[in-house]
């Protein structure tokens, strides 16, 4: 029986303390793992059902490694309504990861979420602001906020020699996490929004539904440096088209769905597919889409 994850609730600005704002913020971000996990079939990736094209974790673990890192996504929304550089960002980070990493016995379940969720963390800190003596949070795109307070130093920051990511860049020259965000992830807003809010009209009610349209549209359309790592230019060729097929034949939108995406979902575990940077701008999106609601897409 397939479990169907809760609608991630509009962000009410918590009263009246500044500190509840942003620890709002991080429960809306760990929310927001906790629907990108529950979502199935979701191709190569973990889920409730089954462990995708992993070996080294499961949903358990990766419950975990969401439950750890929420402090430090308040921590984040507390640096970015001071403010902070990215030094400082990039510090807290760097513990986010350290402790997920002894959560997990040192595998790898959320880094590229702690630094992209992470940094949208601290853009929704910076929209925190005192109305009639209490702390709300006011709307604003987050992902523009990135690209202006952080854009250059994140584009000038120190590239991680042994990463996945980094090793797709020197050898495809793809753009990577980096330049999404540097970028103000125009991926979620150009393609992981737009992708959710018809799946909505597509399946009314089925956020299920909703959060598998989204990472299929992402599939189509990124280019996921995981995928990239571990099937080279051929398995993403393969990947993005077995998405936009899936897509084409009318999506969430039609009765065999679940059939469909599951076929999808066992072609990508035969050949040891992950498309891991979709499912962390899967993560991204329903979190932008939650603080931002139709302001996200203007």
């Amino acid at each position: 029986m397939t479990v169907i994850p809760a609608p991630l609730p509009r962000v009410q600005a918590p009263r009246p303390k500044g500190s509840r704002l942003y620890g709002s913020i991080a429960e809306t971000a760990h929310r927001a793992l906790l629907a990108e996990l529950a979502a199935w079939p979701k191709p190569g990736l973990v889920s409730h059902v089954d462990n995708g094209s992993h070996r080294d974790m499961n949903a358990a673990m990766l419950r975990v490694s969401a439950e750890v890192l929420r402090p430090f996504f308040m921590e984040l929304a507390l640096a970015g309504s001071e403010n902070s550089q990215m030094g400082v960002l990039r510090a807290i980070g760097v513990r986010a990861e350290e402790a997920m990493l002894k959560a997990t016995g040192g595998v790898n379940t959320h880094r590229g979420t702690i630094f992209g969720l992470g940094l949208l963390c601290a853009a929704a800190g910076i929209c925190g602001e005192l109305s009639d003596g209490h702390n709300v949070l006011t709307p604003r795109k987050l992902g523009s906020i990135v690209a202006q307070s952080w854009g250059r130093d994140i584009r000038r920051g120190p590239i991680p020699l042994h990463s996945h990511g980094s090793a797709a860049l020197r050898r495809h020259g793809a753009g990577g996490a980096r330049l999404e965000a540097a970028e103000g992830f125009p991926s979620i807003y150009q393609v992981g929004l737009p992708a959710l809010r018809l799946s909505r009209v597509l399946a009314p009610a089925d956020a299920n539904a909703a959060s598998v349209q989204t990472c299929f549209a992402l599939i189509a359309t990124v280019q996921d440096t995981n995928i990239l790592h571990r099937g080279g230019t051929e398995g993403a060729t393969y990947a993005r088209t077995a998405a936009a097929t899936f897509l084409a034949n009318g999506g969430v939108g039609t009765t065999d769905w679940q059939a469909r995406a599951a076929a999808v979902h066992e072609g990508f575990i035969a050949r040891r597919l992950s498309p891991g940077g979709c499912a962390d701008l899967l993560a991204m999106t329903l979190f932008v889409d939650a603080l931002e609601g139709e302001t996200a897409g203007s």
